[in-house]
């Protein structure tokens, strides 16, 4: 819990006089949840929805380009996950799996969204499996990324994450002091070696310059204590995009995903590093669109 208030403090000590104003983004704005305070893109009503939460350091300006691809026959909801983006966590917000995916359901009533097919990425992903054990009547699908099964994702942080991360209040300090620094060095890690960086990079060091959070240490710490079976999906349809050449991930197995949802379907960018959505936006949008074709039919059917 001190961990949790000392990421409050130094993300409202970041935040302070720089956050932009949602009035210059008429669709975007910010909702109070007991996790934090929330900020949501949302393209309207009157679609099915589609639920995005980028991947930080990625903001929600990352995915202007995705959501042009969606916009026509989707509504769109994208939101940055408490501790990340310009969406400040609460002083009890542990990034807890619960946690998680109460900030989920919590975004889906302030917009009077029934239901929505969630299309989380990496660490994100295990919220959105939570969400759908709670309320499975309000997730129709879930799309995930780069999002193996827990227990692999234990191993992934223990390879790849420096032990100071991994200390609470210690690796908050850390995380804080060197956000800037550690978001730079992510893209890295993260993207195939000929990849350009400079999209990214300049949406993340402009949002990290206004104030946005990167709670690295927060999540990491969170969902290390979850154990490895937390989450298991048997009805709510779910398909995995996974990027083949995220260096991150080169000792991870993608269909570890099956120890949590046995019925998951895997589709491989074999071109992409751990952001195939914005790296490949074109093609993840087509079979997002085939998943969402393919998953259509009322919750009901399949016992809500």
């Amino acid at each position: 819990m001190i961990a949790a208030k000392l990421d409050s403090l130094l993300t409202r000590l970041s935040a302070l006089g720089k956050f932009p104003l949602m009035g210059e983004v008429p669709t975007m704005r910010h909702i109070a949840s007991g996790t934090g305070s929330l900020r949501v893109l949302d393209t309207g009503p009157g679609k099915p929805c589609v639920l995005v939460v980028p991947d930080g350091p990625n903001v929600i300006e990352h995915y202007e380009y995705l959501r042009s691809l969606l916009v026509q026959d989707y509504r769109l909801v994208c939101f940055d996950m408490p501790g990340f983006g310009f969406s400040l966590p609460s002083a009890s917000y542990c990034h807890s799996l619960d946690e998680g995916a109460t900030a989920v359901l919590d975004v889906l009533d302030a917009l009077n969204i029934d239901q929505a097919t969630l299309a989380f990425s990496c660490a994100n992903g295990f919220y959105a499996m939570r969400a759908a054990q709670i309320a499975p009547h309000r997730v129709t699908s879930l799309f995930l990324a780069q999002t193996p099964s827990l227990s692999a994702m234990h191993a992934w942080t223990i390879r790849n994450v420096p032990w100071p991360l991994r200390m609470p209040i210690i690796g908050q300090v850390a995380g804080w002091a060197f956000r800037r620094r550690a978001a730079n060095a992510w893209y890295d890690t993260a993207l195939p070696r000929d990849s350009d960086r400079v999209f990214y990079r300049h949406h993340a060091r402009h949002a990290l310059a206004r104030g946005a959070c990167f709670c690295l240490a927060g999540v990491v710490q969170g969902l290390m204590r979850e154990a490895i079976m937390a989450v298991r999906i048997n009805c709510t349809p779910c398909t995995m995009v996974w990027g083949s050449m995220d260096r991150s991930h080169r000792a991870t197995d993608a269909r570890s995903l099956l120890a949590c949802v046995p019925h998951a379907d895997i589709i491989y960018f074999k071109d992409c590093g751990h952001f195939p959505d914005l790296e490949r936006p074109e093609r993840y949008a087509y079979f997002l669109r085939e998943h969402m074709a393919r998953h259509s039919t009322n919750l009901a059917e399949r016992g809500g």
